[in-house]
């Protein structure tokens, strides 16, 4: 096994050999690795907590800590996370309650980005994927093969089905149906020229305002995206041109 000499491993801890555990990582006397696991560093781990073979736990990770929960007092719930798990940084995973499972399980082959919480008592099972930020509520379930999108909040007591994918920002507060693609409508508008920014950095008002009439031409008009790109074909100015490129060479389409 190798341990830094400055990891603190709790006397009762089951670490096999074929461990990794980086500095300042802090095991407590319940805990128990499987093979060929890499804690990087700064790893917290604490409560009846069981990991499977190969999960890479990166730094800042705190897994199986006590439930954000006020009914809780410290009765010994556990926590579970599969073989072949990548726990990305400053992920924070609960472990259960007495009053819900007992349990907080994350199953195998699943990615858990940087900054994802997951919650008391919530079941995800395999090959899952939790995107940065995305935060599970206490008692949610996401089923095998289903994405939480970054920074999707996921109120408690949620089902997400098999196979399902929720696009980034949005918040879920009922039942996602499996195999869906699941978002929120996105009400995004650009209102012209970043004027202010642009004359911080040097802009003339003579290249503020060739922007700004080929922003009308492209926001304010009746015409759509292709047809301004041509009215603005005959405007001066190397920012334009630029512009014009910059929406030329978009795959995705431009926000309007």
């Amino acid at each position: 096994m190798s341990v830094h000499p400055s990891a603190i491993i709790a006397p009762g801890a089951q670490i096999p050999d074929s461990c990794t555990v980086g500095p300042f990582c802090t095991i407590g006397p319940n805990v128990v690795l499987g093979e060929e696991c890499v804690l990087v560093s700064h790893v917290v781990m604490d409560g009846h907590t069981t990991v499977g073979a190969r999960c890479n736990i990166y730094p800042f990770a705190s897994v199986g800590v006590a439930p954000q929960d006020l009914k809780y007092k410290g009765e010994p719930t556990a926590a579970t996370i599969g073989d072949d798990t990548t726990i990305r940084e400053c992920v924070t995973i609960s472990r259960g309650t007495v009053q819900g499972h007992g349990v907080t399980k994350v199953g195998s082959n699943c990615l858990i980005m940087a900054y994802v919480h997951i919650g008391h008592d919530c079941i995800v099972g395999n090959r899952c994927i939790l995107a940065n930020a995305a935060t599970l509520a206490g008692h949610v379930t996401v089923e095998d093969y289903a994405t939480v999108g970054a920074l999707n909040p996921v109120h408690q007591y949620i089902t997400v089905g098999r196979y399902a994918f929720i696009g980034g920002g949005t918040t879920i507060t009922q039942d996602v149906l499996p195999f869906s693609l699941t978002s929120q409508r996105r009400e995004v508008n650009a209102f012209g020229i970043n004027k202010v920014g642009l004359s911080r950095r040097g802009f003339s008002e003579e290249r503020l305002k060739k922007l700004h009439k080929a922003f009308r031409i492209l926001l304010a008009g009746k015409l759509n995206t292709a047809q301004a790109v041509e009215k603005m074909r005959e405007l001066e100015g190397e920012d334009v041109g630029e512009l014009v490129a910059f929406i030329e060479k978009s795959e995705r389409g431009v926000i309007k």
